[in-house]
């Protein structure tokens, strides 16, 4: 008789599993440890019959999927493809109002799209976002997700959409091409207007530009104040003659030079400073915002089934690991963060230190349809 080799006790098998099935060890390891992967391998090639089907087996089509600029792993998305034969089509908005408007619209085609915790009520409300059947994502893991981010998702017991990942809205300064040191919306405006004007760019969304308008003044970031907000409009007016850009797909103009600061978001920040490490990234000191975006299926999606299988896909521990390393933001989920490496766990720009979080605030509902806001920021852009 041959002797055995790599014999697995079981208790240790049973460990195994539990850590698998929390998303401490990926596949490829839980089935290697505990010799499963050799034994499929054989028993398939003897009894061609127990091969597994093909992953995803059915779906077919296309998908369309809304989400943000610099916001996903392409590898991932080229596996799916691969695994599923669904194609991918990815299209890119800068502003929540931009999708809202969008879909109100209707005849979007939109499979999935990726809103933020502010906007989920008004979808909900609009009746343009479905409930979301969770026995089609058994990757969702409730309990492993950050608490701070789970509620907005969920409207009257009733899960609408599912946490991606998280973040903060500040402003990056290339430090080669500014001597200054700023640390406040304050200075960020007041350099926009004097030392670096012509350099730096503002979202094209209302929330992250009109809210940083209104730190200057010490205001809240949600605030829909008439008086409020006519002073920080006064301010844009003062400074759009100065500015390079509107645009929410900042990280072109700030890689090539053409501008050194911009209003800027987490994932940005992170790739910009990985790539460029002058760059570097800021939270004003009087606060901003903090957010968390989400998988969200459309009322009307058509290409439903591959929606749930993609939602799905992204969320196993080991594949939003790869989306975290490739776009530089935060998950929500602890499975996931186990998998990411150390370095981006201790990483400043993911991780702010308590005391650069506790000023910031998450967006409020009543921000995206303020049809003041929105003359604002018109008028803005027109100016």
């Amino acid at each position: 008789m041959s002797k055995l080799i790599g014999y697995i006790t079981p208790q240790k098998f049973l460990d195994e599993l539990r850590r698998y099935q929390k998303g401490s060890v990926t596949r490829r390891h839980f089935l290697g440890v505990t010799g499963l992967g050799l034994a499929t391998a054989v028993m398939s090639a003897a009894v061609p019959g127990l091969r597994p089907r093909k992953a995803y087996a059915g779906l077919s089509g296309t998908l369309n999927f809304t989400t943000w600029p610099n916001y996903f792993a392409q590898e991932n998305l080229d596996n799916f493809t691969k695994n599923t034969g669904v194609k991918i089509n990815v299209a890119i908005f800068g502003s929540n109002e931009e999708m809202l408007a969008k879909l109100q619209a209707g005849s979007t085609g939109w499979d999935v799209f990726v809103p933020t915790n502010y906007t989920i009520s008004t979808y909900k409300k609009l009746d343009l976002i479905e409930p979301l059947d969770l026995k089609k994502l058994p990757n969702y893991d409730q309990s492993a997700q950050d608490p701070r981010f789970l509620g907005p998702g969920t409207i009257d017991g009733v899960v609408y959409a599912v946490p991606k990942d998280w973040g903060t809205t500040g402003f990056v300064i290339n430090t080669k091409k500014v001597t200054q040191n700023p640390t406040s919306w304050k200075e960020f405006w007041d350099l926009t207007q004097g030392p670096i004007s012509g350099k730096v760019m503002v979202h094209d969304y209302q929330l992250t530009t009109i809210g940083n308008a209104l730190k200057y003044y010490g205001y809240s970031f949600n605030s829909n104040d008439e008086k409020q907000l006519g002073e920080a409009e006064k301010l844009l007016l003062a400074a759009k003659p100065h500015l390079f850009g509107i645009n929410s797909d900042y990280q072109p103009a700030i890689r090539n030079g053409d501008a050194w600061m911009s209003i800027a978001w987490t994932g940005d920040a992170t790739q910009l400073h990985r790539d460029i490490p002058e760059i570097i990234y800021v939270l004003g000191k009087e606060g901003g915002e903090i957010w968390v975006d989400h998988y969200a299926v459309p009322k009307g999606a058509p290409n439903r089934e591959a929606a749930y299988a993609f939602v799905d896909y992204l969320l196993t521990p080991d594949i939003n690991a790869k989306e975290v390393q490739a776009h530089g933001y935060p998950s929500t989920d602890a499975r996931t963060n186990k998998l990411v490496p150390k370095a981006m766990l201790e990483n400043p720009i993911l991780y702010p230190a308590k005391e650069a979080l506790a000023p910031l605030e998450f967006g409020a509902a009543e921000t995206l349809t303020n049809p003041l806001r929105a003359e604002i920021m018109a008028r803005f852009k027109a100016a």
